[in-house]
C-alpha cells in the first residue's frame, strides 16, 4: 500500500473478517490505490461507526467497502452516516453460510443504497471501487483495461486445457 492519503476505506465488523476482507486489499495494493483498514463494529462501537461514516469525505475517503457477518449492519449503517459509496461483502458465516449477511446488506430502505457483492467476493468489492476511482483517473481506467486484457488472454488460453 501507498503512503499516499487513502481512497479507499476498507471496514469490518471483527478481525474475524479480516481472511474474506484481505481479498479486496490485495487487489487494491495491484492497483497502487492507497487504503486503509479497520474493524469498526456497527454493534459494538456504534459511535465510531457514525464517526467513520460522517468524517470519511474529510479524510480524502472516495469510497467505502464494509464487510460483515451475521447481522451484518456495518455496510447499511455506515452508509446511513456518509454519502460516499459503500459497498458491502457478506462475510460468510459457519450457521448460515453468508445467506444471513447477503439478506441484511442486500436489502436496504430506500435511499440508503449500498452495493453488494457476491458472499465472500471481497476482491470484486475491490474491483468495483477501482472502478467508481477510475471514472475520474485515466491511470487507473489504463490499468483496468489491462488487467482485463490479461485476464481475457488466460481465459482463451483455458482452451488448451481440453482434452
Amino acid at each position: 500500500m501507498s503512503k499516499a492519503t487513502p481512497l479507499v476505506g476498507v471496514i469490518m465488523g471483527s478481525d474475524s473478517d479480516w481472511p474474506t476482507m484481505k481479498a479486496a486489499c490485495d487487489i487494491l495494493d495491484e492497483f497502487d490505490v492507497p487504503y486503509e483498514k479497520k474493524v469498526i463494529s456497527a454493534h459494538r462501537t456504534p459511535d465510531d461507526m457514525a464517526e467513520y461514516g460522517k468524517e470519511a469525505r474529510d479524510r480524502g475517503i472516495k469510497v467505502i467497502i464494509a464487510g460483515a457477518g451475521g447481522a451484518a449492519h456495518l455496510p447499511g449503517m455506515t452508509a446511513a452516516h456518509t454519502t460516499l459509496p459503500v459497498i458491502g461483502v457478506p462475510v460468510k458465516t459457519s450457521t448460515l453460510s453468508g445467506l444471513d449477511s447477503l439478506y441484511s446488506i442486500v436489502q436496504m430502505p430506500g435511499g440508503v443504497p449500498v452495493a453488494t457483492v457476491a458472499i465472500g467476493k471481497a476482491k470484486n468489492a475491490g474491483l468495483l471501487a477501482i472502478r467508481m476511482l477510475s471514472s475520474h483517473e485515466a491511470d487507473l481506467a489504463n490499468k483496468l483495461q489491462d488487467y482485463h486484457a490479461a485476464m481475457a488472454e488466460e481465459s482463451r488460453a483455458k482452451t488448451k486445457n481440453l482434452t
